[in-house]
This record gives C-alpha cells, sequence and structure tokens, in this order.
C-alpha cells in the first residue's frame, strides 16, 4: 500500500472515531479545512510539521498515523518484513522516515530515519492524552535536538531520552546526512496518573 494511501485511510479513521467534522479538525490543528481533506483522499503528501500538527490535535503520537487502519480485512501481523515497511520522505526536508514496527498492537514502536545534511524540521508538539516517550539512537553521523528549552548535540552511538510534551527541533549541521532509531513507548492515561 502507498504510504500516502496509508496516512489518508488513518486519518479519517481517527478523526471519524472521535467525532471530528474537517472543520473541526482543521480548528483544533491549525491546518486548513481543504489540506486535510486533499491528505485525506490521499493527494497531498504533507509535511512533518503537518502531520505532527495532526497527530497533536488527534491525541496520538506522530507514529500512529503510519499505522495500517483498523478496516484491514487479516488481523495484524506480529513481523514486519522489510519489504513491506512504510517508506515516507518529508516533502520539504527531505528527511525519509521507515516505520519498522509490526503491525500487531504494542507500547512501543521503532522507527529509521535518515536525516540529510543541512535540514531541520520543527515539530510544536503538546501535551497529548497519553504519556509518550522517546529515545533518539544515532547510528551514523549527527544531530542537534532542542527540546523546550534544552539543546542537545548527538553523535554516533549516543542515545538520547525525551518525553513527548513541548516543541522539538531536528536539525542536522553538518554536511553528512545522519542516520537514527527513534524508539516510543506510548503509556496509557490511565497509568500515567498513576505515575503523576
Amino acid at each position: 500500500m502507498d504510504v500516502n494511501t496509508r496516512i489518508a485511510g488513518r486519518l479519517r479513521e481517527l478523526r471519524d472515531a472521535r467525532g471530528f467534522s474537517l472543520d473541526a479538525l482543521a480548528e483544533r490543528s491549525r491546518v486548513s479545512r481543504s489540506n486535510i481533506s486533499l491528505i485525506e483522499r490521499g493527494e497531498s503528501s504533507p509535511t512533518a510539521t503537518v502531520l505532527d500538527r495532526l497527530a497533536v490535535a488527534l491525541g496520538v503520537n506522530l507514529s500512529s498515523l503510519f499505522e495500517e487502519s483498523s478496516e484491514a480485512a487479516a488481523p495484524p501481523s506480529p513481523v514486519a518484513r522489510a519489504a513491506g515497511q512504510p517508506i515516507w520522505t518529508d516533502p520539504v526536508s527531505g528527511y525519509v522516515r521507515r516505520s519498522l514496527s509490526p503491525a500487531a498492537v504494542s507500547p512501543i514502536q521503532l522507527v529509521e530515519v535518515s536525516f540529510p545534511a543541512g535540514q531541520r524540521v520543527a515539530y510544536e508538539t503538546g501535551a497529548r492524552d497519553a504519556e509518550t516517550h522517546q529515545q533518539i539512537w544515532m547510528i551514523e553521523g549527527a544531530m542537534d535536538l532542542i527540546i523546550g528549552d534544552e539543546h542537545w548535540h548527538l553523535e554516533a552511538g549516543d542515545c538520547l531520552t525525551m518525553r513527548l510534551d513541548c516543541p522539538t527541533v531536528f536539525s542536522n549541521p553538518t554536511s553528512a546526512p545522519a542516520r537514527y532509531l527513534v524508539a516510543l513507548a506510548t503509556l496509557s492515561p490511565a497509568r500515567t496518573r498513576r505515575h503523576t
């Protein structure tokens, strides 16, 4: 399945599940109604920033938009074969995101990112219904991350942990591409309340 078709189906499914009209989602996400409509019809390749705004408005993490729709006929597989892993390219920065995790339900998701030299992506991430933690392990190259008011420089072998609850900027300040693994873990709202 084409990745834009997958995003389209998943976005429609999440919007319907929350009972949001196109106008309501547009207002909550600050993404135009026409842009959301184009994305849901698979006629537009959204940027990373737009996908993040939609995810925040829907109360999910960005990775949820790349999951297979629950309307799929077959039960989700516990194996994600390399040839079937969804690959998406941000049309603005050119960063490439490969979803590594199987479709079977799990609180952990793995993503591999190839980030071009000299590029930058800013996420306006805000608080969500469920608490999400993320770790970034640098495989090759270097990245600068600004998480809220903190700045981190990562090089090959470094690993950073963070919570997805504040604005974040990813940038590659070098002349070489970077590659890193992202591990996300989402805690249910009930479990989050017990830990706060």
